[in-house]
């Protein structure tokens, strides 16, 4: 083995050991910062990026030193190709883990001093969407940063560059719905129509916005299904949204019963079971008579509960401790189907 090349495996040795030694002072710094100042959350979330920046370190060196492309002479060119495609790359990643990292500190700050449970959900939703964006974004560029460093996508890049226009055109009908979801996100996140963990029934399917991405949402239904629907969904259809403004909800119930059935008593063993039950939040109950039948009268009891779920327990509830009630102290008030004798 000549001299040359063991001093290039030395100075590739030094490289490593170099990238080591920066990474680990920088995280040394972030933690005496982090220590100094535990109220911002970003600098321990800029501890992740130790590892992209290692690598963006120690490709920038193995490139201004060029050792590796020296042991291989006769490769030297691809060598250095090489080595550039993983340092943009790199950059791409580092850029990605520091832009996530002030966005999630960004977010964690706000729900801190927010009082509003609502704009805090709100504020969660736009971040992510607005770490997905720069992501892609990054990502677009990272890519088209790699494939102009080969001579060849250059030249064509030139040539197209004549026909731009058209080749626009041609793009733009042929991703229109992928544009088309992704400034449905945009407008979704914005425009506050849904948030992450909201009620909403789409399809009369009641569920709970789960996860919201530029191309669509996850809706987690009662029984844990999950119901994928595209973000252009809701831009272009109506849709109910049950805690958009408020998640204070009104559930009602309605009994079909005899007409002989002794409806201040009812009332009043609702209200009994309204005061014992955790689900009711005493804002508002009533119970009346809403419609009459040849052969029986409809009561519907109304409750207001703190959020969709409790209005769902609380409404199975009452249907069945108002039955059972009736069944053990007015037996005769349970409808009945009559027939002439």
């Amino acid at each position: 083995m000549s001299w040359n090349v063991i001093g290039q495996l030395i100075a590739v040795a030094l490289t490593i050991g170099l990238t080591l030694l920066v990474g680990w002072l920088v995280d040394k710094a972030l933690q005496r910062v982090a220590a100094r100042h535990p109220e911002t959350t970003v600098w321990p979330l800029l501890r992740r990026c130790r590892i992209p920046l290692q690598l963006v370190v120690c490709l920038s060196l193995l490139l201004v030193n060029a050792p590796l492309a020296q042991l291989f002479k006769s490769y030297s060119d691809d060598v250095r190709h090489g080595l550039l495609l993983a340092l943009i790359a790199s950059i791409g990643w580092l850029t990605n883990r520091v832009l996530a990292a002030i966005l999630s500190a960004v977010f964690a700050r706000y729900r801190e001093v927010a009082e509003d449970p609502s704009r805090v959900q709100r504020v969660r939703t736009q971040v992510n969407l607005l770490r997905r964006a720069t992501g892609a974004i990054v990502g677009l560029v990272t890519v088209g940063a790699m494939l102009l460093t080969f001579p060849a996508m250059r030249t064509i890049g030139t040539s197209l560059l004549a026909s731009a226009g058209l080749i626009g055109i041609v793009a733009g009908i042929a991703a229109q719905n992928t544009l088309g979801n992704f400034f449905s996100g945009l407008v979704i996140a914005f425009g506050d129509l849904v948030r992450i963990g909201d009620t909403v029934v789409v399809e009369g399917q009641q569920g709970t916005i789960e996860e919201i991405t530029l191309a669509y949402l996850v809706v987690r239904l009662w029984d844990q299904r999950r119901l994928v629907v595209p973000v252009s969904y809701f831009v272009s259809r109506p849709f109910e949204n049950w805690t958009r403004e408020d998640p204070h909800t009104t559930g009602s119930v309605l009994l079909h019963l005899d007409h002989t059935t002794p409806v201040p008593e009812l009332r009043e063993q609702f209200h009994r079971l309204l005061l014992d039950s955790k689900e009711w939040d005493g804002r508002d109950w009533g119970l009346v008579v809403f419609d009459t039948t040849p052969s029986t009268i409809v009561v519907r009891a109304t409750m207001t509960t703190r959020n969709p779920d409790d209005a769902f327990t609380l409404k199975a509830q009452t249907r069945e401790t108002l039955i059972a009630w009736l069944r053990d102290h007015h037996p005769g008030a349970l409808p009945r189907v009559r027939t002439g004798g």
